[in-house]
């Protein structure tokens, strides 16, 4: 079960490194380096399954600005895990994150989770609905096996999706099975950085997306694990050190900029994963990837169609909102929650804001319902 809940997260993770690959041409092995280094450490740091992801707005902006102009290069990308990495550390090691987050109400924290659940669920349904035959053949035997420790219905989601990938795209099969095994070794990707860059990679990509990872990476995730693992807790202060050191080292060796995201944690659990076992044996997996094969990658992550990797994130959304739905007693209350989780959706750091000031003007009588 550890190692088909290991592959929970790949509805997030494929999508965001085969852009970040194909789009901005960043090299292969430094992302599945990065990304994998930083899994064996979590795993057995946190021996939760704590997940590591893409940071999605620095990931959407720097796919979508790098296919429109040659403002966000891979240089940028470095620099803005860097910057990102710098921040978080500073944050957690001066106890600001935990200060920050204690002051946040429960119902926003229970919102953010709930419409990150959701925004998982609407995301994944849009990519079911390139191929709703796929689609339903996979969702349906997923949610018959989900909890079957016999056949984990991991393992059939990913060799129907590859079968059925084979059989669309046979080019993809024959480029994945002719691709060379070549060995690579790390090297400094922050030997050739500019001053343009820094400021491309701190203004551009890791200052927005501040706000979403305190919403969804610090306190979702550390709502989720608590909730979850009990007997394995997590601090705000103790995600961002770890948030900030994992990006030092992986802009350091040419990776994307990283975080821990609530709705990983529940693709993780929703398919099996209970202890860090799981994110060490994906993180083996992207290291032996890196080492061997970053030549093919993309032609291997290219052979899941949309379709799989949209029932993974329905599976995911949905085990996510599920875990949030302990509203309160409060008429108010649950208004906020209900408002903080449609703001979610759409943006977390917004929501963030919009239900801390609604929790503010419920107790302080400046809204009644």
């Amino acid at each position: 079960m550890e190692w088909a809940g290991a592959f929970g997260d790949l509805g997030t993770l494929i999508p965001f490194v085969v852009a970040y690959l194909s789009v901005l041409k960043m090299d292969p092995f430094g992302v599945l380096f990065a990304f994998g280094a930083a899994m064996l450490a979590c795993g057995f740091y946190y021996r939760t399954p704590m997940p590591v992801q893409p940071m999605k707005a620095i990931g959407a902006v720097a796919a979508t600005q790098a296919a429109q102009s040659m403002v966000i290069t891979p240089a940028a990308v470095y620099a803005g895990g860097l910057v990102t990495g710098l921040l978080w550390l500073l944050l957690g090691l001066t106890g600001t994150a935990q200060r920050v987050a204690r002051i946040v109400p429960r119902p926003v924290i229970v919102g953010i989770v709930l419409g990150l659940g959701m925004g998982f669920m609407l995301e994944g349904i849009r990519m079911m609905s390139g191929g709703w035959l796929v689609a339903a053949i996979a969702l349906s035997g997923t949610l018959l096996l989900l909890t079957n420790r016999t056949v984990p219905a991991m393992f059939l989601v990913l060799v129907f999706g590859g079968v059925v990938g084979a059989f669309q795209d046979p080019g993809a099969l024959r480029m994945l099975m002719a691709a060379p095994v070549e060995l690579r070794l790390p090297s400094f990707a922050l030997s050739q950085l500019t001053w343009n860059d820094l400021f491309i990679g701190a203004v551009f990509l890791a200052l927005p997306q501040l706000p979403l990872t305190l919403g969804n990476a610090i306190i979702g995730v550390r709502e989720e694990n608590n909730r979850l693992f009990p007997d394995r807790p997590v601090s705000e202060r103790k995600l961002a050190v770890s948030t900030g050191m994992m990006n030092l080292a992986g802009a350091a060796a040419g990776g994307v900029p990283m975080c821990h995201g609530a709705g990983g944690m529940a693709g993780h659990v929703a398919f099996g994963a209970r202890t860090g076992g799981a994110l060490v044996i994906l993180g083996a997996c992207l290291l032996v990837l890196a080492f061997f094969f970053s030549g093919s990658v993309v032609a291997l992550f290219s052979l899941f169609p949309p379709a799989i990797l949209g029932v993974i994130l329905f599976i995911t959304g949905a085990q996510l909102a599920l875990g949030s739905c302990d509203f309160s007693a409060n008429k108010g209350e649950r208004f906020a929650t209900l408002v903080t989780a449609a703001f979610a959706i759409w943006n977390v750091g917004l929501a963030f804001v919009v239900g801390f000031l609604l929790c503010a003007a419920f107790r302080r009588g400046l809204l009644r319902l």
